[in-house]
């Protein structure tokens, strides 16, 4: 992969476009990662064809990667999603992200950062403070954690998307300071525990759509690492 060059130097076009890509992806696998399976949006993917193309210039390999996977299955699907294979997304869900006896890929930052793997801890509170720093808030507050994977996406999302307000209305100071606060939040959260939470995912999916997702996000997070000038855990450690 050619490397990138650092954020100022990228042309305001090219930010225009990563913004957009950005913005859709990480919001659909924010939908992907908080709800549980529903067969009428699953068909909705399968029939739109919303895999087909790559909307990140320059994107890490498993970004493609990852679509190829999802557009398979979605053309394995097209002309309906049998009952038994909803039924297999929800074990997969259930099993991965809900936990029967042991949840085997916790979706929230917390867990990775304290030996008893306990929910609502000091990463919750952080990530909460930077919600709140720009007047939001989780719907299910104190009840759900603030660090679940797909709220981070979600956030992720709105921030990418307020960039690129701030682009189109050629407000450059605002713009700069948006994309700093991605490249901070992506170092202090979610590239500290993201890349490892999809090699979870990943390794325990029994059905190729979660399969798909987490090689689709592991790509998307490694475009964004490299965007934004932020080290990844992996590449600190060598």
């Amino acid at each position: 992969m050619q490397e990138i060059p650092a954020w100022k130097e990228v042309s305001l076009e090219g930010w225009k476009e990563l913004l957009i890509g950005e913005m859709l992806l990480l919001s659909f696998l924010s939908r992907a990662f908080q709800t549980y399976p529903d067969e009428e949006w699953l068909q909705s993917l399968a029939a739109d064809n919303v895999f087909s193309e790559i909307p990140l210039e320059g994107a890490h390999p498993d970004v493609g990667f990852g679509l190829l996977m999802l557009q398979d299955w979605s053309d394995r699907n097209k002309n309906g999603i049998s009952n038994e294979q909803v039924d297999q997304l929800k074990e997969d869900y259930i099993r991965m992200f809900i936990g029967l006896d042991e949840i085997l890929a916790p979706p929230w930052e917390s867990v990775y950062f304290n030996k008893g793997r306990m929910v609502f801890q000091e990463q919750t509170l952080r990530v909460r403070k930077w919600y709140r720093r720009f007047g939001l808030e989780t719907k299910k507050l104190h009840k759900e954690p603030d660090d679940h994977i797909g709220l981070e996406m979600s956030f992720l999302s709105y921030l990418s998307g307020a960039a690129l307000q701030s682009l189109e209305e050629n407000q450059q100071k605002k713009f700069e300071q948006l994309l700093d606060d991605q490249k901070q939040f992506l170092s202090q959260h979610l590239l500290n525990w993201g890349p490892y939470w999809c090699s979870l995912v990943k390794i325990n999916a029994r059905t190729d759509f979660y399969q798909g997702l987490a090689v689709l996000t592991n790509g998307i997070l490694k475009t964004l690492a490299d965007y934004y000038k932020v080290e990844t855990i992996e590449e600190q450690r060598c």
